[in-house]
């Protein structure tokens, strides 16, 4: 594929104008034309992934706005004022399928999905962007800026996870950008330096790095931390413990783990089993999407089964309760996890008998105010 461009702007006749080209012999060519001719060798429909890379000023968005004539080039103009982005991905699509995109490109946190686009920060926008990609998988697509507008970790976790997520469909993306450290994450069928103007074909030379992630079992001295990235708003759990995955000495991820013992009937206290019972599960913004939270509760619940958990020596299953839809298909594929219920309207309480006495009897009996929160348990085996 051959791409030309050429751009050409009047020469400017303002006295600043002048006095610059004066003082420092700036030519009309250099000031009003910037050509460029590039061969990217991308013509067959074998790859998913190419990204151009470089300096700023190289050539980088013109090379994207001039591929497939421009008509693949994403922009973010056109997301709603007031919608929130759970209702402006896909909208006529799936909505599990607009959930699992948000999960895929980083954007975990539930109470954001019910925010408006023009609200969000820099870095859940780009977020949120990613995720409409994902959900909407255009044949082709261009991204321009990629990456560039937030810190480096939520730049390399996001374009892992973006690529995990778009290499599932059939489209082709190309991604611009001037940071070199994303290249390994993405892992690209093909790379065109504008700096060096080289081509790279073949994703052997970029290896995802390798995550080294540390549990510690302790208190709930870091749960401030994690609270308000939880979907739901939940003090710590009574008599329980603590887990915490570190990477590189940072809190990255954390669950809590507590016991349920099982007796032999409603009017004894004589306990036949044990079983573990995970909740509080949440993995920071800046790590959602790197594949960090499945592993970290498979671990801790196989912690659990070995003996090495909150009950030295003692082997138990794990019980896991989750109203999170992507979460929740997650734990499905995983031949690990076993689902042994689903609730899908709650359930009847004293507590709720006692808090709305007066509410209309044809309401369905169900649990909290009979709130339509769909919960779904899992047991972990191993």
């Amino acid at each position: 594929m051959r791409i030309s461009v050429r751009h050409q702007v009047p020469v400017a006749e303002s006295f600043r104008a002048a006095k610059v080209r004066g003082l420092f012999n700036a030519t009309d060519a250099d000031a009003t034309r910037f050509h460029l001719d590039v061969d990217l060798p991308i013509e067959d429909e074998q790859w998913r992934i190419g990204v151009v890379v470089g300096p700023s000023g190289t050539g980088k968005s013109s090379i994207g706005r001039a591929l497939w004539d421009g008509t693949a080039f994403y922009t973010a103009d056109d997301w709603p004022d007031d919608a929130p982005i759970i209702d402006a991905i896909a909208p006529g699509g799936d909505f599990e399928a607009a959930t699992a995109a948000l999960s895929a490109a980083g954007l975990g946190d539930v109470p954001v999905w019910l925010r408006p686009y023009r609200v969000l920060s820099t870095g859940q926008r780009f977020r949120a962007d990613l995720a409409r990609v994902i959900a909407e998988q255009p044949d082709k697509v261009v991204i321009d800026e990629f990456t560039s507008v937030v810190d480096r970790q939520i730049a390399r976790v996001g374009a892992g996870a973006f690529a995990k997520a778009w290499r599932r469909g059939s489209g082709q993306a190309v991604l611009l950008t001037c940071h070199y450290d994303v290249l390994d994450w993405l892992e690209p069928d093909w790379v065109y330096d504008s700096g060096t103007a080289s081509f790279t074909r073949g994703s052997v030379q970029f290896r995802r790095p390798r995550i080294d992630v540390e549990i510690r079992q302790g208190g709930w001295n870091l749960w401030p931390l994690f609270r308000a990235h939880h979907y739901l708003t939940l003090p710590k759990m009574v008599a329980a413990k603590a887990y915490v995955a570190f990477v590189d000495g940072e809190p990255v991820a954390h669950v809590g783990m507590t016991t349920k013992s099982l007796t032999t009937g409603p009017h004894t206290d004589r306990v036949v089993s044990v079983e573990a019972r995970a909740s509080r599960l949440v993995v920071l913004p800046a790590w959602q999407g790197a594949g960090v939270g499945t592993r970290f509760l498979n671990h801790v619940a196989e912690l659990q089964r070995t003996g090495h958990g909150v009950l030295d020596g003692r082997r138990m299953t794990t019980l896991f309760h989750t109203t999170h839809p992507h979460l929740a298909a997650a734990l499905r594929r995983d031949d690990r996890w076993r689902q042994i219920t689903a609730r899908l309207t709650g359930h009847k309480t004293g507590d709720s008998e006692k808090f709305f006495p007066d509410r209309e009897k044809s309401l369905p009996r169900t649990g909290y105010g009979g709130h339509f929160r769909s919960v779904q348990g899992f047991r972990y085996y191993g």
